[in-house]
């Protein structure tokens, strides 16, 4: 990252300049191509004129892909100091530390910044709207408020452009008998679990246990749930944060799909990386193929993969990026891996998508290990047409009404909002 920066001060004479340079695509050229060569080359496809010409940056990263975000966040103001929103502080600043010094939840992590980030600063179509596990004194959002927003920008801006979960902690007493009424009063399109939650005396729990996750799922099957989200990895290795859980309980439950958040990724620790696959000591994203293996789950079944948090740790580390993306690409098959950001904690998810379309994996690790090229089409698919298939959304009409929109009713959104005082 020195070199980008490096680059960045010779390309700028003020500190504002460099701020400017550095959000814009020319700046997201530059640290592509000083990581790229960091790492060897071969990994960031990206013309050298892009780093001074605005124009070549835009044509290096330009494209027309559905992006559909499966994994997006916000706090609410009236929550900035909730307890479970210093767990998500210092994670965020722990994955970056220089970048997110002075990072305020009740100012740069509110829905004014969410909708700025991911509808006005990047091309996202649809987006998917979760939350944090914990009850309502703990949480980011409540289930009635991750709702409410969806509601909001459904009614200003017209259906499709949200889309929301409901959390649901299994373990909590009580709360399988709740799922019917979360159903009807937040509409939710799949539920979002926290295997690493606890509850009680519990430390967390499995999907595949017999009293949290086995019972939950069959009353997810007879509401007619057929979407399940998954917290798993980047759990400071904690047993419950396993994806080990996966395999057994997908092949329980065909009917419904499993998209298992963070791919069980988890958050690097000095110089370690992920390599090719390694059954005999699976760690990370190798826990959740051999899970799917053990389990006969192949390619194109009814587990997926997701990206959030995920890809923006990997942007620094290609060749790990390389491997990670590879190896899912090969256990779960192109039409099984999602895209997500886990925006806003980064601000807008722009850079990551530029950086993702112009990534690729080297020939040289695509012949040792069998893994496939990067292709525009798969590319596509990874961004936005396989979540459209799991979340039922119609790619054509999207697409007309993200072209037909001109963002007015941001503003209108977020004033009500404010009007209101947030959903409390």
């Amino acid at each position: 990252m020195g070199r980008a920066v490096e680059r960045a001060e010779a390309a700028s004479d003020t500190l504002r300049d460099q701020h400017q340079f550095s959000a814009s695509r020319r700046g997201t050229a530059t640290v592509l191509r000083a990581i790229d060569q960091a790492w060897g080359g071969g990994y960031y496809i990206v013309d050298p004129q892009a780093e001074t010409d605005p124009e070549a940056a835009d044509a290096v990263f330009e494209g027309d892909e559905l992006v559909i975000d499966v994994q997006t966040h916000y706090i609410a103001r009236h929550r900035a100091h909730a307890p479970g929103v210093a767990g998500i502080m210092w994670f965020i600043r722990n994955v970056a530390p220089d970048r997110w010094k002075g990072l305020d939840p009740e100012i740069h992590l509110d829905l004014g910044n969410y909708l700025r980030h991911v509808f006005l600063e990047s091309e996202t179509a649809a987006a998917v709207l979760t939350c944090t596990a914990g009850d309502e004194n703990h949480s980011i959002l409540t289930n009635p408020e991750v709702a409410a927003t969806r509601e909001l920008i459904d009614r200003m801006a017209g259906t499709g452009r949200l889309i929301n979960h409901s959390i649901v902690h299994p373990n909590a007493p009580g709360e399988l008998d709740r799922l019917g009424s979360l159903i009807e009063h937040n509409r939710p399109s799949g539920w979002k679990v926290y295997t690493i939650q606890g509850w009680g005396d519990q430390p967390g729990w499995r999907l595949d246990d017999e009293e949290s996750g086995l019972p939950f799922l069959e009353s997810s099957r007879e509401l007619g749930v057929s979407i399940v989200c998954a917290h798993k990895g980047l759990s400071a290795l904690a047993p419950a944060g396993s994806p080990a859980d996966i395999g057994p309980a997908a092949a329980c439950f065909p009917d419904i799909n499993f998209l298992v958040y963070h791919s069980g990724y988890e958050t690097p620790v000095g110089d370690e990386e992920e390599g090719p696959y390694d059954e005999s000591e699976p760690s990370g994203t190798d826990r959740l193929i051999k899970s799917l293996a053990d389990a006969g789950i192949g390619p194109g079944g009814n587990v997926y993969a997701e990206l959030g948090s995920t890809w923006y740790m990997l942007v620094r580390r290609p060749r790990e990026a390389a491997h990670v993306l590879g190896k899912l690409l090969r256990a779960v098959g192109e039409d099984n891996v999602l895209w997500g950001s886990d925006s806003i904690w980064y601000g807008s998810p722009q850079p990551l998508i530029d950086a993702f379309r112009a990534f690729q994996i080297p020939v040289e690790l695509r012949q040792r290990h069998g893994y496939p090229e990067l292709t525009l089409r798969i590319k596509e698919k990874i961004l936005g047409l396989n979540a459209a298939r799991v979340y039922g959304i119609d790619p054509d009409l999207t697409r007309s009404r993200v072209a037909a929109d001109d963002l007015s009713w941001v503003k209108a959104a977020f004033d009500e909002y404010t009007a209101k005082g947030g959903f409390r």
